[in-house]
């Protein structure tokens, strides 16, 4: 394992010193931020400047699952204290979200209504669609009991392989009615799994995908009005617990100062130290981005393998479709292949400035090779095509992409691991340094984050006493 090398005297004499230096600012790094200064410790947050100056719309999550049924959102808000005031804005909706296809247009939310709309849509009889919900219900049920009481991660023990739960828990994993569903109905369930995870190219484990799948049946929920929306939110308790927020906007290098983990800010002089290094972005991100010909042992754990490209578009109000929900899993042509294979997801938020405009954030999963422009020009494309005869009511918004401080990453767990197998949080000694594995919980998506940050600052406050 590569070592950090140490500062100079001179640079010694700079630093400035927190407890934690947390590498990131996405939703697993806020969490743990402010959970760590909660505990009473000194925080600050490294992110990258282009982050930090990105649309806020544009680093939500597609879908708050766990906000409606007491899950993971719900129960982080409630764990970090999030003002009663600011919870109440996360806003209930009839629908969790729309799955469109040429062929169809599926309502998914509550059990009565998304059996309701297989059955209208030809994707299932009667029954079979009623079993399918109910099972599904039952199946998450436990699970998000299961997810919160699990500890996740674990520092400097024997790791267990085993399922995370309690005696009894016979409801685990994936029902039969969703495990071997009909095939018309088969892509409907793994466009759904893959839009709301953040796997590369695995498949969630059936404990993950049973919580996927059953988390929409307890409808959506979303933020009527302008941000703050959830990263603002955590970004505001990081604050409120005295955790700070320092932004780099080209390369810089980790170090060890006194045995310590540092960051230096090239050509600033700046020299950020703590008493330990918490990692949360993608280690081959985050090495590219390093001032350094050697990189540190702990970031080469695994090659990100894809990135959720996002684009932001700026529609007149009037110009969306009649009926059209927040939030869209766009399915491709069924007749060009795997329909899941270039899956689109779009997110419409409100936009402060101007009531009678919405901003659409449109996603898809795209291989690291593949060619930015010609990406961002499919996604326009089928996006415009949702609303014909409106261009002049659409417009482009540029931005301008972070590297290494990305959301988009999208990593596999390594063989084994994956909710429900338990995470190691250390990834180096001396100095010490942890990382938050967003691979090991990707099958969870968005209650996957929240919970690994949770648990993770919990666990390291424990650690640093």
């Amino acid at each position: 394992m590569a070592s950090l090398p140490s500062v100079t005297e001179a640079e010694r004499l700079k630093a400035r010193r927190w407890d934690v230096l947390v590498l990131g600012s996405n939703i697993p790094a806020l969490v743990a931020a402010a959970r760590l200064g909660a505990a009473g410790h000194r925080v600050l947050v490294v992110e990258e400047d282009a982050a930090r100056a990105l649309h806020p719309a544009l680093r939500e999550p597609f879908f708050l699952a766990g906000a409606r049924d007491g899950g993971g959102v719900d129960a982080c808000l409630r764990a970090l204290n999030i003002p009663l005031i600011d919870q109440r804005r996360i806003s209930p909706e009839r629908l969790a979200y729309q799955v469109i296809s040429p062929a169809f247009r599926i309502d998914v939310g509550s059990p009565t209504v998304t059996s309701e709309e297989l059955v209208s849509w030809g994707l299932s009889a009667p029954a079979p669609a009623g079993a399918l919900v109910r099972a599904l219900l039952e199946a998450t049920e436990a699970e998000r009991r299961i997810l919160l009481s699990s500890p996740l991660v674990r520092i400097g023990r024997r790791l267990s392989m085993a399922r995370a739960g309690t005696p009894g828990s016979h409801l685990r994993g994936l029902p039969a009615e969703a495990a071997a569903p009909a095939p018309a109905l088969a892509p409907v369930l793994d466009a759904q799994a893959s839009a709301l995870s953040n796997l590369a190219i695995a498949q969630a484990t059936p404990e993950a995908r049973t919580r996927l799948l059953g988390s929409a049946l307890a409808g959506g929920a979303g933020f009527g009005d302008g941000p703050p929306w959830l990263l603002g939110l955590l970004r505001r308790r990081v604050e409120a617990v005295y955790g700070e927020f320092r932004s780099v906007a080209g390369r810089f290098n980790l170090v060890s100062l006194e045995g310590q983990p540092a960051v230096t800010v090239a050509g600033t002089g700046e020299l950020w130290a703590g008493r330990v290094l918490l990692v949360s972005a993608a280690p081959s991100a985050v090495s590219a981005a390093l001032d350094c010909d050697r990189v540190p042992g702990f970031l080469e754990l695994k090659r990100p393998l894809r990135r959720r490209l996002s684009i932001h578009l700026r529609s007149h109000r009037d110009a969306l479709p009649r009926g059209m929900c927040p939030r869209l899993i766009l399915m491709s042509d069924a007749g060009r292949g795997d329909p899941t294979s270039r899956l689109i997801t779009v997110t419409a938020f409100a936009n402060p400035s101007n009531e009678d405009e919405v901003d659409l954030v449109a996603r898809m999963s795209v291989a690291e090779d593949e060619e930015i422009a010609t990406v961002e020009k499919e996604i326009e494309e089928r996006v415009r095509a949702l609303m014909p005869f409106s261009e002049e009511h659409i417009k482009l918004r540029a931005q301008r992409r972070p590297l290494w401080d990305d959301d988009g990453w999208l990593e596999d767990p390594l063989p084994g691991a994956g909710w429900p197998a338990e995470i190691d949080l250390r990834c180096n000694s001396r100095p010490p340094v942890y990382c938050l594995d967003r691979a090991a919980v990707a099958g969870l998506g968005v209650e996957g984050d929240l919970l690994l940050g949770w648990r993770s600052g919990d666990a390291i406050a424990n650690e640093l006493g």
